[in-house]
């Protein structure tokens, strides 16, 4: 069995991101690869994720079909380069280190900001 859909979705996003940081990629291919990227890694969708479903479809579909437009825009060569160079890294080690540091950052931000919550309302 192949790589998951999400595994490629990852691999190709992160393809399109080594694309548009390399200079032999065509300016305007570089310009709509930044839009993909920032939707991608946005919070803020065209329909928001908590909606059922729909929050998720819209990712689904238009991540890759951004992917897709940006393949166009970019010289074969060049595209195969920055995948094989994307799944290489996606097959680098987790760094659970850094994942435990953002997770208790944001438990000490909930605390926080609970704990400000109860003094005001007290």
């Amino acid at each position: 069995m192949g790589p998951s859909l999400v595994h490629r979705i990852r691999v190709e996003a992160h393809a399109v991101w080594l694309a548009v940081r390399d200079p032999r990629t065509p300016l305007t291919a570089k310009l709509f690869g930044l839009v993909i990227a920032a939707y991608a890694l946005s919070p803020i969708d065209l329909v928001p994720d908590f909606i059922p479903i729909l929050g998720l479809v819209d990712d689904a579909i238009l991540i890759p079909l951004g992917v897709w437009l940006f393949e166009k825009m970019v010289p074969a060569a060049l595209l195969a380069e920055y995948r094989a160079k994307a799944e290489k890294e996606s097959r680098l080690p987790i760094a659970w280190g850094g994942i435990l540091v953002v997770l208790l950052l944001w438990a000490l931000l909930i605390w926080l900001v609970w704990s400000l919550a109860v003094m005001m309302y007290d």
